[in-house]
């Protein structure tokens, strides 16, 4: 038996990767100070608080393609 035998065939791996930082300080207080306004004016919490994180956040969603 050969070695491609005993690994399996050689297809493409697919996969996806989420990184999540945090943003500088100054981004940051005004994303916290945005949301704590939000929250004040009577936005919903289900609103305010996900695009405060968005703000405060750096996300940032990879897609990966590697061959075996």
């Amino acid at each position: 038996m050969n070695r491609a035998q005993l690994e399996g065939p050689v297809v493409p791996r697919v996969g996806m990767t989420v990184d999540i930082h945090p943003r500088e300080l100054p981004i940051a207080l005004i994303g916290a100070a945005g949301g704590a306004f939000a929250l004040w004016a009577d936005v919903p919490a289900d609103i305010a608080i996900p695009v405060a994180l968005l703000i405060v956040l750096d996300i940032r969603v990879r897609r990966w393609r590697r061959r075996t």
